[in-house]
């Protein structure tokens, strides 16, 4: 197989980075599972990934024997070992320590979780890398403690512009679901109570299809009574899940133009590949930013006469529960952006970002910024030194100051470094540097960046005067509830923006 030129460009940065624990960042659809069976191997080889059906994935690209390590499946000494990590946390005293030259982490924000720590801690590979297509979210698991350096970049946003991967236009369709009270596991929807929640939903699916979809369509659904359900609705859909007979004739039927939808539950992993996908909708709603790349990656192929996906993602109320939608692919936070403002965020995906901050940069998300920011914070162990931070829902930090002036913190990567004047530094070591800036030069203006000040005089009912300038500059905010911090927050945003 012929590698691109930014594939072989990996492969020498991984070689070139040699012994240690070394991150790569490969947007979906840019084909990161060829790079790692492409690399040089100097010994025996051990890729780790958390869905048990991408074990088998990787083993046609190799020209060796490999061995599998999965439920009934064990290997024996091949050079090459593709292990469920479930499934390798209980059998690690089968293996030396040193048994592998090199392990391998596919979508590798899971590696933070205790199973892979532990297989990490048990071997001593020469070098470990971590793949992965998710972008620097600041609400993500940091993965400094696992990773020691991002050594190779390409996202989304590169495969689309140098003409990789097809072009996004994202839309939103409220169908009417209430996640409010679904458990989470595992970091996602528990599945049982995500179906129930979902059903009832499939007309309203079958609608969003008929209304907004265009061209060949993959519907994601919660599990197969949905799935199928969904195609019911839909003249000439089919229905595929794990054990649908003659699958690959169905697939080679919409390629062909013959079968216009196909439903879905999960994501279509070995063998899959429809680049004529014009449209897919995400009724599977998920926490997980690996599922939902995968299921987008599903439709970023390139096809003759295929303009751009169309992404449509199925929305209800999440409460305050975390919800992956097209935003979350460029790094936003879309818990930042006030319900009632997140229809405003669609159009092509690169102009997602922006769309996404005019929306939260609205006074009932000012209001709410202290509640924010001190969430994010305690999660990612930060210490704010008690500093009047507004996040922006690309993960910026803005600290508004007299005279419209600012100090604005670049949101983290994955390991936890934001770039400051051209220089990587730790989060944290960008935020006491901001703090020691505040308290050697704004002093006097103590009384805005200081939480504990603000909150002392913040806390009784906001003044006329507060509210009849909130009523100017802001239509629409209820101020008889405002207490003076809020409303200090709005006007101190209103007047700096």
């Amino acid at each position: 197989m012929e590698l691109r030129p930014y594939q072989k460009e990996c492969i020498a940065a991984i070689e070139k980075a040699g012994k240690g624990s070394w991150l790569v960042q490969l947007a979906t659809g840019l084909g990161k599972t060829v790079i790692f069976t492409s690399l040089p191997r100097e010994g025996r080889t051990l890729i780790l990934s958390h869905r048990q059906e991408l074990v088998h994935q990787p083993i046609k690209y190799y020209d060796c024997p490999v061995g599998v390590e999965q439920g009934p499946e064990h290997s024996h000494g091949e050079p090459v070992v593709s292990a469920s990590v479930q499934s390798m946390s209980r059998r690690l005293t089968q293996f030396s320590p040193s048994a592998f030259d090199r392990i391998i982490v596919d979508e590798c924000h899971h590696s933070a979780a205790k199973t892979y720590k532990n297989i990490l801690q048990y071997f001593r590979p020469r070098q470990v890398l971590g793949f992965t297509a998710t972008p620097n979210r600041a609400d993500n698991v940091r993965l400094d403690d696992v990773f020691s350096d991002i050594i190779f970049e390409r996202g989304l946003a590169w495969g689309i512009k140098n003409g990789y991967l097809s072009d996004i236009y994202c839309r939103r369709a409220n169908i009417g679901y209430d996640l409010t009270h679904v458990a989470v596991r595992g970091g996602d929807y528990a599945p049982g109570e995500l179906d129930e929640a979902m059903d009832g939903t499939a007309g309203a699916i079958a609608e969003v299809y008929s209304k907004m979809a265009k061209g060949a369509t993959l519907v994601f659904a919660v599990s197969v009574k949905q799935a199928e359900e969904i195609a019911s609705e839909i003249p000439g859909a089919v229905s595929v899940t794990a054990n649908t007979k003659g699958r690959d004739q169905i697939i080679q039927s919409m390629t062909d133009g013959k079968t216009p939808c196909i439903t879905s539950v999960g994501v279509f992993t070995e063998g899959t590949d429809i680049p004529r996908v014009e449209t897919i909708i995400i009724a599977r709603p998920t926490q997980s930013d690996a599922l939902y790349t995968q299921m987008v990656g599903r439709g970023l192929r390139l096809y003759p006469g295929k303009e751009r996906l169309n992404l449509i993602d199925c929305v209800g109320v999440t409460g305050n529960r975390s919800l992956c939608t097209a935003p979350s692919l460029l790094g936003i936070d879309m818990k930042d952006v006030p319900d009632i403002k997140q229809q405003d965020v669609e159009g092509l995906l690169f102009e997602l970002p922006e769309k996404a901050t005019q929306a939260a940069d609205c006074p009932q998300a000012w209001i709410r910024n202290v509640e924010i920011v001190n969430l994010w914070a305690k999660k990612q162990g930060y210490n704010l030194h008690n500093v009047n931070w507004f996040k922006m829902p690309d993960g910026r930090l803005v600290c508004c100051l007299k005279d419209r002036r600012r100090i604005v913190i670049p949101a983290p990567d994955d390991l936890g470094r934001t770039t400051i004047n051209g220089e990587k530094v730790d989060m944290q070591k960008a935020i006491d540097r901001a703090y020691i800036a505040l308290s050697s030069k704004y002093a006097n203006e103590r009384y805005l960046w200081d939480l504990d000040k603000a909150k002392r005089w913040g806390a009784e009912p906001a003044s006329e005067k507060q509210k009849r300038l909130v009523d100017r500059l802001c239509k629409g905010v209820d101020t008889n509830k405002l207490t003076k911090l809020q409303a200090s927050q709005i006007l101190n945003r209103r007047l700096t923006k």
